[in-house]
């Protein structure tokens, strides 16, 4: 099946009806990443295993498989293969895998690595979970009363990357149509794109985060959308969303103002309240009323902006970990860059990378290692061992290296 993928003693994940089914020994794709990859991979990859090992007492393990992309994917197929088919292949053949950050080479004929996988592989949810460990310092008087998890539509809204550089014949042929054809008045010295909003994109993310608020016994999801102004693709983004609650989730879903038009403001036990915010209010609302916020839904330029803005209340990006996602298949990732000046110094933070993974073992249902995991950081944290970037601004912390972290982490599981 594959040219230069090896595949390791375990069991693949399935998918059975419209649910995952999880073997003791599940084969998990990876990874490892460029610049910083390999030394946040390392490290998270070793807490992963201790927490599993200690929690279910060596019943349950991951049977790691590594896969390429970015320079290593060179490295291993040759230059200029910067995306091999094996890597595509391999992640919706397993289901789950996750990821170090990828930098795209010049001239690898892409893009960005990571839009093309969640292009590629339909994983069109990006899901950021933010919340505040105990102990990481914060700009923010209450980091704790932010938790909250965005549902991010990947695949559609201006990274579609539908575009023209201004001055060429296609920016002109289009500016001359939209001008002409279409009654506008779009300056002839302009570059031009186009912001594709879909049905099918808007209800594909509605759902699935609805589905996470209902499993998780949630209070609200909050649409966020700029309609105001672009209201047949942000506005219509909104109503689309509260049109699939009503289809689909009527029994489990209350628009906000039948909240106040039926309920006074309270909703009924198991209801879900949903709600709509523009854009600009939303990152007011995360700051002043931070805890009437539980699931927040985006199109895919709003939720780039919201979800780094969300992260950098709780402590910055080094502490922010994602996930893309279809209907089963999901990408685990850190959500920030390649850093390669730090390449191979055993410097950096790995909790975004860490945490990412606490998200996969959930996704698994391994709930008990995910939580082992996450008091682990915790405590290493309140105890002040911490890599470089916290450690600047915590008194009394000691500064240590990336494999260290993991070192103290493994020993508070």
């Amino acid at each position: 099946m594959f040219d230069k993928v090896i595949v390791p003693d375990g069991e693949k994940i399935t998918v059975e009806g419209d649910e995952l089914k999880i073997p003791d020994n599940p084969v998990v794709a990876f990874i490892e990443g460029d610049g910083i990859g390999p030394d946040i991979w390392s490290a998270t990859q070793r807490v992963l295993d201790a927490s599993v090992e200690k929690t279910y007492d060596g019943a349950k393990r991951i049977a790691w498989m590594e896969i390429s992309a970015g320079d290593k994917a060179q490295e291993v197929y040759g230059e200029g293969v910067v995306m091999p088919d094996d890597t595509l292949k391999a992640i919706p053949e397993f289901v789950v895998a996750i990821k170090g950050p990828l930098t795209t080479p010049i001239g690898g004929g892409f893009r960005s690595l990571n839009v093309t996988m969640r292009q590629k592989l339909d994983l069109y949810a990006c899901v950021r979970p933010v919340r505040w460990i105990p102990g990481v310092p914060s700009p923010v008087k209450h980091p704790e009363k932010l938790n909250v998890v965005i549902f991010r539509e990947n695949t559609e809204d201006v990274y579609a990357g539908i575009e023209w550089r201004e001055g060429t014949d296609d920016a002109v042929k289009i500016i001359d149509f939209v001008n002409s054809e279409m009654g506008k008045n779009v300056r002839g010295d302009s570059g031009v794109g186009i912001k594709p909003i879909s049905i099918t994109g808007t209800k594909n993310i509605a759902r699935k985060a609805i589905k996470y608020a209902i499993q998780r016994g949630l209070p609200s999801v909050t649409f966020m959308h700029k309609g105001n102004i672009m209201k047949f693709t942000e506005g219509a983004f909104k109503d689309w969303g509260y049109e699939l609650a009503a289809e689909e989730f009527g029994d489990e879903t209350l628009p906000e103002s039948e909240l106040w038009e039926k309920y006074d403001g309270k909703a009924p036990e198991g209801k879900i309240v949903v709600k709509d915010r523009i854009a600009d209010s939303m990152f007011q609302q995360i700051l002043l009323r931070p805890d009437e916020y539980h699931v927040i839904v985006t199109p895919n330029l709003n939720g780039d902006y919201i979800s780094d803005a969300a992260a950098a209340q709780v402590g910055g990006l080094g502490m922010a970990p994602g996930a893309n996602m279809g209907d089963f298949v999901a990408l685990f990732e850190a959500t920030h860059g390649t850093a390669p000046k730090y390449s191979g110094l055993d410097k950096v933070n790995p909790s975004s990378l860490m945490l990412s993974g606490v998200m996969m073992l959930e996704y698994l249902g391994w709930q008990e290692a995910a939580d082992a995991v996450i008091d682990g950081i915790s405590k290493t944290i309140q105890q002040k061992h911490v890599t470089y970037d916290l450690e600047r601004q915590m008194e009394g912390a000691t500064k240590v290296k990336t494999s260290e972290y993991a070192t103290k982490i493994i020993e508070n599981i």
